[in-house]
């Protein structure tokens, strides 16, 4: 790449091809990448934006995997990443109060591991958690999401005024690149039974922008720590079982199965087979403890130290100590996850 001045003196040259990383900054900006540092690219109108990101998608074009896509089937994640550019569901996880107002209480009570640090938020989504670093202090947020729900994370920085503190990256945590290091990294990556979604493998992915405790002068602690997970604990629970048999969508339900003459078709014939199935899907749902049968076994995953292999094989060794007798109806998973910050 050859930038001319207007009298033909070469202002900036460099070389790319296909191994090299790109992202595009706001509507007319490129971000390069070149060794251990980075080239932001700003043009005049989107004319010249649109004829040099062509070309350079050209020369790029047949660019490797990333690790994102070596682990995830292209149609899965195109479904996952449409569910997410949704702007109802977004809204829907931002009026969670216990998800929204455990986020904001960690960062804001927190505010000595922001105060003008660089944050990078993974998987921003509408951008919530980076304008709570900045509520806490934080001199520049880098706001990674990979879905359509990014425009409007842009629009939301543009509208607050804090196009200044915030930049919005289009793409995967795998795939951008960052124009500098991070003191801390915050994310929501957490899907049911924890590992849902395999978010937490891109959260893991992210540590490499961290900076080294030499260099940011402290302990860098990405804002979730450690995730305690209870493995299977064998529970007795009839009501469990009648909610399922009787909450099974219609017409293929349970008490569907159970009719002799279902537009004058004999189903029952298929209710073993449908009580099978369904008892192999999972409830997400809260119980009772004192429906648990065994004394609960934890497991520790500690995300400073844990790296992205760890999950792609999960093996959580356990022994139940019965604490009473009686019919097991299911396995129950619950888990915590500790926001532990310098306050």
């Amino acid at each position: 790449i050859f930038f001319p001045s207007a009298d033909g003196v070469c202002v900036f040259k460099c070389l790319v091809n296909r191994d090299t990383e790109y992202c595009r900054v706001g509507k007319q900006s490129v971000l390069i990448t070149l060794g251990y540092n980075g080239a932001l690219l700003q043009f005049k109108s989107q004319a010249e934006y649109d004829t040099f990101s062509n070309a350079l998608q050209r020369c790029c074009s047949q660019k490797k995997y990333s690790v994102f896509s070596q682990r995830t089937e292209e149609a899965s994640a195109a479904q996952y990443f449409q569910f997410y550019g949704c702007l109802s569901q977004q809204q829907n996880m931002m009026q969670d109060f216990v998800r929204t107002a455990t986020y904001y209480r960690a960062i804001i009570q927190n505010h000595i591991d922001f105060a003008d640090k660089v944050v990078l938020d993974v998987g921003c989504g509408s951008g919530i958690l980076s304008f709570f670093a900045v509520q806490a202090g934080a001199r520049k947020v880098y706001a990674v999401e990979a879905s359509s729900a990014a425009k409007y994370a842009e629009l939301l920085v543009r509208s607050n005024n804090l196009s200044d503190k915030i930049t919005v990256l289009f793409g995967k945590i795998e795939e951008i690149s960052l124009p500098e290091s991070v003191d801390v990294v915050i994310s929501e990556p957490m899907g049911y039974m924890l590992f849902n979604e395999r978010m937490l493998e891109s959260y893991l992915h992210s540590r490499k922008w961290l900076k080294s405790n030499g260099e940011c002068g402290t302990t860098v602690k990405p804002c979730i720590e450690k995730g305690i997970i209870g493995p299977p604990q064998p529970l007795n629970s009839s009501r469990l079982q009648k909610e399922v048999e009787s909450l099974s969508p219609s017409p293929y339900s349970l008490l569907a199965m159970y009719q002799e003459s279902f537009y004058g078709v004999n189903l029952s014939s298929l209710h073993n087979a449908a009580v099978d199935e369904y008892f192999q899907q999972p409830i997400v749902d809260t119980f009772d403890v004192r429906i648990l049968m065994a004394e609960t076994v934890k497991y520790t995953i500690n995300f400073l130290e844990a790296v992205e292999e760890d999950l792609h094989r999960v093996e959580i060794p356990f022994v139940f100590q019965m604490i009473q007798s009686g019919l097991i109806h299911g396995l129950a998973f619950w888990f915590d996850v500790a926001f532990i910050g310098s306050l």
